[in-house]
Order: structure tokens, then sequence, then C-alpha cells
């Protein structure tokens, strides 16, 4: 265990980001809702599982005070992506620029989606890293599955209702919003259980490369305070 004061790593920067790329790329793709097999959800749920994987092995080796620093770099990566959409689509076109209406219809959606995304991600991430952190020093850091999947289905859970709710309200049907939450939380949740086996080998890798396996023994939780 280690309660060392924050120093340089050697992978921390590229597992931020990775989970930044992530967090974009699926508010993007969340503006299409697809079917997939017996699923039904927005396009985004297709990758948006990584960052909570990403979540996991930031928190299990890192700890829960870097997890939160990157959880607001990309929140602020968002908030930029999102600021630049919307500028973009309120400016006029150019003359003979025939594309403004798929434009609009594509990301034009995308600030309501990525305003879901924030608020649900804000409480969804925080609760998921929360848990992890606190089962890692209830479990002595054993059983590294226990703590991931149990802290995924409060994670998942609290993220899944928030976004589905706050970004397609009153745009979808009830029966299919509903169908959503549904499909979104079962794929998500069962995506991360079947990545458990990988989320051990980089877990695992990580820590002997940093040498380092973070307990948050004395870590203020506060999700709004940048520093440890």
């Amino acid at each position: 265990m280690s309660t060392r004061p924050q120093r340089a790593y050697r992978y921390f920067d590229l597992v931020m980001a990775s989970f930044v790329a992530v967090l974009m790329i699926s508010n993007v793709a969340s503006s299409k809702i697809l079917d997939f097999g017996p699923f039904t959800f927005d396009g985004g749920t297709l990758l948006f599982p990584l960052s909570y994987i990403f979540g996991d092995v930031l928190t299990e080796v890192y700890g829960y005070a870097r997890s939160r620093r990157v959880i607001w770099t990309g929140f602020a990566a968002t908030l930029l992506m999102a600021g630049t959409f919307a500028l973009v689509g309120a400016l006029p076109p150019a003359e003979g620029w025939e594309h403004q209406e798929a434009y609009e219809a594509i990301l034009g959606m995308t600030p309501r989606i990525v305003v879901a995304s924030l608020i649900a991600y804000f409480a969804g991430e925080f609760s998921n890293s929360w848990v992890l952190a606190k089962m890692k020093i209830l479990t002595r850091g054993r059983w590294l599955w226990t703590r991931t999947i149990a802290s995924t289905l409060v994670g998942e859970g609290v993220d899944t209702l928030l976004f589905v709710m706050i970004a397609f309200y009153g745009a979808l049907p009830n029966a299919l919003l509903w169908s959503v939450v549904a499909s979104n939380y079962v794929f998500k949740c069962g995506l991360e259980a079947l990545a458990t086996p990988l989320t051990y080998q980089v877990v695992n890798a990580l820590k002997r490369a940093e040498q380092e396996d973070y307990y948050d023994y004395d870590t203020d939780f506060n999700p709004f305070k940048i520093g440890r």
C-alpha cells in the first residue's frame, strides 16, 4: 500500500488521454439510437463503458484523488467540444455549403447530450470511484473483481438513469425511453463484467510499472476538490 506524496508516473498521462478521448467520442456517438441484437441504446454506449474501466484502473492504481483530476479534465475538454459545436452551428453557413440541416441533425443535439453526460458522469463516476476506494480498504486489497463489479453496478445505475432522462426525455416515447435505460444498464454492466480479466491484467501491469498501489486512507472524497 502507499500513502506517499504525489509524484510523476510513467503511464498516468496516457490513461488520462485515453479516458478523455473515450468521453468525447461517446458524447458525439450518442446522437444516434440503434438496435444491437436485443438491446436498444444510444451509439455512445458501445464505447462509453471503457470510461468506467479507466475509472476503476485509475482509482485502484493511483487513488481517488488522481482519478478525480482526470474526471475534471474530461469535463473541461467535453465542455470545450460542446461550446465549439454550438458556436459553429449558430454561425451562418457559407454560400454554397448545403449541409447545415445535416450538421444540426447530428451535432445539434450534442450540447444537450453533453450536459446530460456531464451531470450523469459526475454522479456515476464519483459513485463508482468512491465505492471502489472504500471497498479496497475494506477488503485490504483482495478480490479486485468484487469491487470493480460492485462499483460498476452502483455507478452505471446512477449514470444511465440520469443520462437517458436528461438527454432524451421528451424527445423519445416513454416506452422507448425506458427500453433505452434498461438496455444501457444491462449492456454496460455486462460489458464491464466480461472485461474483468482484462482489467486485472491492466491493473497488475500498471502497479508493477508504476511501483504504486494506492489506498485512500486519508483521502478527502469531496468531488469538487481538485487536489488531494
